[in-house]
């Protein structure tokens, strides 16, 4: 039986998940990869970890699916976006792996807004620069540590990095060549970019590009050692998490807001000419002379996570060695705290915000007689309200008469109504539980012809989805109270800075 398979590598997990050619998920199975935060600000992974717990994860699904090797016909790869992942002149590890909740070129963005470069580069490429790209955070390096930057041999993305190990091959793929240093019209790099950004002497270490769907290389000895895959086994480019998701839940075609509601707020639209606004990345899509235009912010349903990582460990715990999860528990409080009036209202802001990295998180009209079901209510709210505050910025360019929704929190029905009645407008929800992987693994399946095209689907995705629809008086009522959450958003900005001001201050006002 021909078999696909993928790896989606995220912020916490690392995962590889079996399909077979008529897009049936077979099994998948996950590795947790430590993020490490050796100072504020900086998150980060080791590299060498990420792979063995991807080659983990591989060994581990091969084995729990009873898959034959040799039945993978190709492998893609997708993973997070933007970060940076570097490599020395003997394409070894150059330090950590740095991740895309990293906000420690927050002061190198700040002085690039006051400069004007950020409208340069949104000119050039088609975005502003924000704290973890890939150019903010290659220009902290040469200012912080030039020793380190005077050895880059390689700038990859992290799935790159995994197709690396693999294969031994270094490239990337369109969409994620287009995170910094490529021209928004030539879909090229651009020197004028890397100039911008005082980044010129890295041009010899900015990788080769390829379709999404191009064989890039095949399994080595070594990588097959490790994994259990079968050496010379095809692997594709691959494509950035954004894409593949959109890919993985039918959305990357014009006309569709994709939306992701995971660690970050992901928002996007395809479209056949660029679009650029300061409000959005206009990056390449998967074909040539297609953009792929992303509102993004790292603020989604990693709050609900840390809620329950911070507030709810030991319930999760109990529920789990009883064979239960604790969203089942939860779901029924969120649905009593929707049906409920509430003063609460939650800017989702923990890891950063549309507004930069500055805002933190906060509850606004919290009483003593709010449970924790309006908390949560209100929680998941504030994520819808993030995610339509990206929207509307897009539907003004990008006309758009339905969303398809995936994410973890898609799968509660009351959540996914949530979003249609916040959103106004039709909400689909695909039976695809690996989204990301299933965009990574149609690339595969195309790459080595089981597949016309890279989003040639072979599902039939009008079986696989239900729709939500707006409800009228609900649509009301939440355009109601989004008014007030942005009312308060834009009041905030003094306030925020005396916030971070305190967090900046140890015990006797020493600085932390």
């Amino acid at each position: 039986m021909t078999r696909l398979l993928a790896i989606d590598s995220g912020l916490t997990v690392t995962k590889a998940v079996i399909f077979d050619g008529f897009g049936q998920q077979l099994g998948v199975a996950q590795c947790n990869v430590r993020q490490l935060m050796p100072k504020p600000h900086h998150v980060e992974r080791d590299m060498d970890d990420l792979w063995r717990q991807t080659a983990t994860a591989i060994r581990e699904v091969l084995e729990a699916t009873k898959t034959n090797p040799n039945d993978i016909a190709a492998i893609g790869v997708t993973a997070h976006g933007d970060g940076l992942y570097l490599l020395d002149k003997q394409a070894k590890p150059l330090g950590h792996g740095i991740l895309s909740l990293d906000s420690r070129a927050a002061q190198i963005v700040r002085d690039w807004q006051r400069d004007g470069t950020d409208h340069k580069s949104l000119a050039i490429t088609g975005q502003m620069p924000h704290v973890s790209a890939p150019s903010s955070l290659l220009a902290w390096i040469k200012q912080n540590d030039p020793d380190k930057f005077a050895n880059i041999g390689h700038i990859i993305g992290c799935k790159d990095w995994l197709r690396f190990c693999l294969t031994h091959t270094l490239g990337t793929d369109r969409t994620e060549a287009s995170t910094s240093f490529t021209d928004v019209n030539t879909q090229t790099y651009s020197k004028d970019a890397l100039a911008l950004f005082g980044l010129s002497e890295l041009a010899p270490a900015l990788v080769d590009v390829a379709h999404s769907a191009d064989v890039v290389g095949a399994v080595t000895d070594t990588a097959s050692h490790i994994t259990g895959l079968r050496p010379g086994t095809p692997v594709v480019a691959g494509v950035h998490d954004v894409t593949a998701s959109a890919l993985g839940i039918g959305a990357h075609a014009q006309g569709i807001v994709g939306i992701v509601a995971g660690t970050y707020s992901i928002n996007e639209c395809l479209s056949d000419a660029p679009k650029t606004n300061a409000a959005w990345f206009c990056r390449n899509g998967v074909d040539q002379d297609t953009w792929n235009s992303m509102a993004i912010s790292p603020a989604s349903t990693t709050n609900y996570d840390w809620f329950i990582d911070t507030f709810c460990a030991a319930e999760r715990d109990r529920e789990a060695a009883l064979g239960n999860t604790i969203h089942t528990l939860l779901a029924r409080e969120i649905e009593a705290g929707l049906s409920r009036a509430s003063s609460i209202l939650y800017h989702p802001y923990l890891f950063g915000s549309p507004f930069g990295a500055a805002p933190s998180a906060g509850l606004n009209g919290l009483r003593g007689w709010h449970d924790r079901g309006d908390i949560l209510a209100a929680l998941l709210e504030g994520i819808a309200f993030n995610h339509r505050q990206h929207i509307d910025d897009l539907r003004d360019a990008f006309p758009a008469q339905t969303a398809r929704l995936t994410g973890g929190v898609s799968r509660n029905p009351a959540i996914a109504q949530l979003f249609a009645d916040v959103l106004a407008m039709p909400v689909v929800i695909t039976d695809t539980d690996e989204a990301a992987a299933w965009g990574a693994a149609l690339c595969a399946g195309a790459g080595v012809g089981l597949f016309g095209r890279f989003d040639a689907d072979p599902r039939d995705l009008a079986d696989v989805a239900v729709t939500y629809r707006p409800r009228v008086d609900h649509v009301a009522h939440y355009a109601t109270r989004f008014a007030a959450y942005r009312n308060i958003a834009t009041s905030m900005p003094d306030m925020w800075s005396q916030l971070n001001a305190l967090g900046g201050l140890g015990p006797r006002g020493s600085h932390d």
